[in-house]
């Protein structure tokens, strides 16, 4: 009868190509469904938005496609008009007004102030409210019968007017205050953290050769910047865009539509009027924007990259 002969270092060497092939396939198993239901819940519902934009679906999706009928009826839709020109508004003074705001409380910042952990908590701390919570509380702050117009009769200043909330010409203001109020403090920490990264023997080297604070940080330190300047405005453009919850808490797109943004638009149309097929089409436009945003600029960061 014949022997079988077994050999230690095979028998060691399987349970290791075992271990190897586990160790290799378990993080792509790890994050596979991830990957899976990002592409079902974010991109195949985008593809299909898109389809739906082409058709004439009312309530329900229906498949008789239409081409770019739907489109021609946004751009002649007054309403949508309105929402672009809130948008283009709301967006540039926005954009503005936080990068102003969170350049200058940076700087104020990177003097090494006392207290400076508890003074940037409170910056910060908008933040961290949801745009519900801070719409709301803005809402009752700017009501002419309960907020801050009331308070001012109440101390005698009774020729005191803010009623700009109420107001179709200057509500779309109040939706800024809102926002810049919010999102300031994020900017603020954005250029916190790259003024940190700046070598402090540039400034001592132009103090030395007599330049003033406000023109090394002029000159020097802030032009030094434009990465986080690009991405603070990416980041701001895109919570523009889609800007939702805080005008619904708000105004609701009132008085009448001055306050409608174009998300505010495409969510009436799809599920509250029944004309799915547009609402398609402003949602799809608002992709566009978003990625005429993008698009350049993850150009010019994946071009540096190669040059460096």
């Amino acid at each position: 009868m014949e022997q079988i002969q077994y050999h230690p270092a095979r028998v060691a060497r399987a349970p290791s190509r075992l271990l190897d092939g586990l160790q290799r396939w378990l993080p792509k198993l790890v994050v596979a469904p991830t990957f899976v239901l990002v592409g079902i819940g974010v991109y195949a519902f985008m593809l299909w938005t898109g389809v739906l934009s082409f058709t004439s679906s009312s309530f329900l999706p229906v498949y008789d496609f239409v081409g770019f009928d739907q489109y021609a009826k946004l751009m002649a839709n007054d309403r949508w008009l309105t929402a672009s020109v809130n948008l283009g508004i709301f967006g540039g003074l926005f954009i503005l007004s936080c990068l102003v705001i969170g350049v200058v409380l940076a700087i104020f910042l990177d003097q090494r102030i006392r207290q400076e952990g508890a003074i940037r908590t409170i910056y910060l701390y908008p933040m961290a409210l949801s745009m519900i919570v801070t719409g709301t509380v803005w809402k009752w702050i700017l009501n002419p019968s309960l907020g801050l117009e009331k308070l001012m009769h109440d101390w005698g200043w009774t020729s005191f007017s803010f009623d700009w909330l109420v107001s179709s010409d200057m509500a779309i203001y109040t939706i800024v205050m809102a926002a810049v109020w919010q999102a300031s403090g994020f900017v603020m920490a954005l250029f916190l953290a790259g003024l940190r990264g700046v070598d402090s023997a540039i400034i001592r080297a132009a103090r030395v050769d007599g330049a003033s604070l406000p023109l090394i940080y002029w000159k020097i330190i802030l032009p030094s910047l434009r990465p986080v300047f690009f991405s603070a405005v990416m980041v701001l453009a895109h919570i523009a865009i889609k800007s939702f919850d805080l005008v619904m808490a708000m105004t609701a797109g009132g008085p009448g539509y001055s306050t409608d943004l174009p998300a505010v638009f495409m969510y009436a149309h799809t599920f509250t009027r029944g004309q799915m097929g547009l609402g398609s089409a402003s949602a799809m436009l608002m992709l566009g924007a978003i990625l005429a945003l993008i698009v350049p600029y993850l150009y010019s960061e994946l071009r540096e990259k190669r040059h460096d």
